[in-house]
């Protein structure tokens, strides 16, 4: 615990709650007493006196953690029935009108930070530091294949290694912060196959080396087997979903589980669903959901790195606020309660980059805080009763409004 220093910026914000979760540890911290200072945690305190002149924000049993951190989210999908369709009928400006209401809905939700990894023509872009929106790290359209998964939201390559290398370029010069690669094909693409790979290994090598030559991460979209073992071999830095798809099931080999975890590739492992009557995943997924969370268990077991990428967007039990439900299905793995937290938060805010600032509640970090009304840890659904939301040190208007009624 640290002391208060008053700045020159005036009046301080000081919350007061019964228990903190801050994002590390494995207990909850009594009686804590949090001070901001304009969007900046400045001191955490348990059982202090809130500084003189402070204005003191007293929230009785409730208990306080960091915000939420999604890797995996789709701001410009709208969580319907039909998300591409939406999006297709709709002008650049309608898309971005939307992409700020699921912004927003994703902060009622508690979700401060959230990793976009797909929009179209760049337009996440442009949101990244708007007021009343999470903080945004954005990939821009995914890079695929002429006809490939997601093509239609602007990020096709020629399938060569020049053409690789081109595309990632391009999205360097627009300012992306990450490179999203749809190394196979994916559920929302008519025309692709999940079980297949969709560049060539050397294709996807060059991809990795120029955004790496660039400073920038690469996280590919992987269900296949072989695009699995292309972009841990290719030293893609995470991995989106890793399902091990094959056209009939589903196989992980256990050389390959244990190549990602050697390599500290990182698992965005896709967790994450509102039970919503009469909405669940399509029934390709639906009977493969025993074998996918049993291989995402070993992977966990041997020791990959993991986070809950939920993608968000692509589906009515998808909402931007989703990323609550994770913890459900990490303890299905076998995850407790506490480590699910530091996944959705410290971890998860290390992983995108932001580990310096984001996903703690401790002096010198954003003031992206969550306040629920019950023990966190204790009582799982406590994340589903929020109190209230700071982002950046501000107040969220309908913290806790839910974006699936």
């Amino acid at each position: 615990m640290t002391a208060t220093t008053v700045t020159e910026r005036g009046r301080l914000t000081a919350l007061r709650a019964a228990w903190l979760f801050d994002g590390t540890g494995s207990a909850l911290i009594p009686d804590p007493l949090v001070v901001i200072d304009g969007g900046t945690i400045v001191a955490v305190d348990s059982g202090g006196a809130a500084p003189e002149g402070a204005d003191v924000v007293d929230l009785g049993g409730a208990a306080l953690l960091p915000g939420l951190v999604d890797t995996h989210v789709h701001l410009a999908f709208d969580a319907s029935a039909d998300p591409v369709g939406a999006l297709a009928g709709r002008s650049g400006e309608q898309a971005v009108e939307a992409m700020i209401s699921a912004g927003q809905a994703a902060l009622r939700g508690g979700v401060t930070t959230v990793r976009d990894l797909g929009d179209r023509d760049y337009l996440s872009l442009g949101l990244r530091g708007r007021p009343g929106l999470p903080t945004i790290v954005a990939a821009g359209p995914p890079v695929t294949t002429p006809g490939g998964h997601c093509h239609y939201l602007g990020g096709v390559a020629e399938p060569t290694a020049a053409g690789a290398r081109d595309a990632v370029r391009e999205h360097v010069e627009r300012g992306v912060d990450v490179i999203k690669i749809m190394a196979s094909g994916g559920n929302l693409t008519p025309g692709t196959h999940q079980h297949l790979p969709q560049f060539e290994p050397e294709v996807l090598r060059a991809a990795v080396d120029e955004a790496h030559r660039h400073g920038l991460q690469v996280t590919a979209h992987a269900h296949a087997v072989g695009a699995i073992a292309d972009a841990v071999a290719a030293g893609a830095d995470g991995l989106e979903h890793a399902s091990f798809w094959t056209e009939d099931s589903v196989d992980a080999p256990a050389e390959l589980i244990q190549l990602i975890a050697d390599r500290r590739t990182v698992v965005g492992a896709t967790v994450g669903m509102v039970p919503m009557a009469g909405r669940e995943p399509p029934p390709a997924i639906r009977a493969r959901m025993p074998l996918l969370m049993a291989n995402t268990r070993r992977l966990y077991e041997a020791g990959a790195p993991m986070v809950a990428g939920t993608d968000a967007g692509i589906a009515p039990i998808k909402p931007h606020d989703v990323v609550r439900w994770a913890p459900a299905m990490l303890r299905e793995l076998g995850i407790g309660q506490a480590e699910a937290l530091r996944m959705l938060t410290s971890v998860a805010a290390g992983v995108i980059g932001l580990g310096h600032r984001k996903g703690r509640v401790a002096p010198g970090f954003d003031a992206d805080i969550l306040a629920v009304d019950g023990d966190p840890i204790a009582d799982p659904e406590a994340l589903h009763r929020i109190r209230a939301v700071w982002a950046r040190g501000t107040a969220v208007p309908d913290a806790g409004r839910s974006s699936t009624t």
